[in-house]
């Protein structure tokens, strides 16, 4: 691989605005994919991959480089080398480069490499939560899991198109995807394109959601006419998928705290032909009393520590502490107690999160089940979801029951 300079200097001003300025990695490669026009697709990717590899591994590389916060220019272009020997990657006759020990960063690699928490490159805090959370191996092979490259995963909008229809539109525009087992809506996209560009896509024919998160709506066990609620609906990605298990019929309301968000969603709604979708903002505690015992089916994605979506948020490695995973478990239950309230008898809830940690998990839904709030449901079912053991993102969620 040859390579150019503006394209190694676009990663590096990337880095600096990740880890220097806390900017959120995928805000930040939008940002510098806009600075030159003439870059193709080929140019458009490595940018992006680069950056999202050097974001990966920060600690390890740092570790070999032997730089820390704040990185400067030459810092970052010194963890650039280290990436391009790991990579076989020949060195550029550049100043910025002049003298990369490429010999000593092979032999630091492979000695760092012995120890889980530079091999995997996370905090020790996490390494620590994580093992002490889900035992040795499990933990062990669930972050090395998490440290794969997230697929493209697809989702069909069964309102619109059935899935094989779906895929031979995608292969007319030259993407080629294919089933997943078990996944009855999704297609993987055999290698990585751009698809929001896809007539497909403007069409409303799919959303990109990963394989784990296609498991929730199913989950719920909706039918068409029902009132469902999707109570922490964020921009929408499993409301609209119980819009289309819903087959357009009956009542969903999108709640959320935030606005902004319910604005994507009915954005993402009017594409997918979702016209069953009513959104309200939770300004008040008023939202929610005025829905008590009034849900046929309550959907509860609760805001989590996201350990289960590494692998596709690999800055969140930096940008979590330990006292968020601490707070918002507190934020979980809150949920749990209050939201509640609003399935009526013989209703059903799912309580969902993208962590893998049992205390943000099955932990919640027991301590629930134990409360005042709690008595008046039974547990049904849970599933645990590991990226170690499907290649998809860490999940889990829980089925309740209101009692009669």
């Amino acid at each position: 691989m040859r390579l150019h300079r503006n394209l190694v200097f676009a990663v590096i001003d990337a880095l600096h605005m990740i880890f220097n300025e806390g900017e959120y990695a995928d805000k930040v490669i939008e940002k510098v994919l806009r600075y030159d026009k003439r870059w193709g697709a080929r140019d458009r990717g490595f940018i992006a991959e680069t950056t999202y590899d050097i974001v990966r591994w920060k600690r390890l590389y740092s570790e070999i480089a032997e730089v820390h916060d704040p990185y400067s220019k030459t810092h970052l272009f010194r963890l650039f080398g280290v990436w391009c020997v790991l990579r076989g990657i020949r060195i550029p006759d550049w100043k910025q480069l002049e003298g990369t020990p490429e010999r000593r960063i092979k032999g630091r690699f492979d000695e760092l490499s012995k120890i889980r928490k530079y091999r995997e490159s996370i905090p020790d805090w996490m390494d620590e939560l994580g093992e002490k959370s889900l035992g040795n191996e499990l933990w062990t092979k669930e972050i090395a899991a998490q440290n794969q490259q997230a697929d493209v995963i697809l989702r069909t909008n069964t309102l619109k198109v059935p899935k094989t229809q779906l895929r031979a539109f995608l292969a007319k525009e030259d993407i080629a995807a294919e089933p997943i087992e078990g996944y009855p809506d999704a297609l993987k996209l055999v290698e990585r394109k751009n698809v929001f560009v896809t007539q497909a896509f403007k069409d409303g024919l799919f959303e990109v959601q990963d394989a784990s998160s296609q498991l929730v709506a199913p989950f719920l066990e909706v039918e068409p006419g029902q009132r469902v609620i999707d109570a922490c609906a964020g921009a929408g990605g499993k409301t609209l998928h119980l819009a289309s298990q819903m087959q357009n019929k009956g009542q969903l309301i999108a709640l959320d705290i935030y606005e902004s968000k319910l604005k994507k969603l009915k954005k993402r709604a009017r594409r997918n032909g979702v016209h069953n979708v009513e959104t309200r903002v939770i300004d008040s505690t008023k939202v929610i009393k005025k829905l008590h015992n009034s849900a046929d089916r309550l959907l509860l994605d609760a805001p989590c520590s996201g350990l289960g979506v590494i692998k596709r948020n690999p800055d969140s490695k930096w940008k979590l502490e330990p006292e968020f995973v601490d707070r918002i478990m507190g934020v979980q239950q809150d949920i749990l107690q209050n939201y509640s309230k609003m399935v009526k008898k013989g209703g059903q809830m799912v309580y969902a999160t993208c962590s893998i940690l049992p205390q943000e998990n099955s932990e919640q839904v027991k301590k629930f089940l134990e409360s005042e709030n709690g008595k008046d449901f039974e547990f049904v079912k849970e599933r645990n979801v590991f990226a170690s053991e499907t290649g998809f993102d860490g999940f889990y969620m829980a089925l309740l029951k209101k009692k009669s």
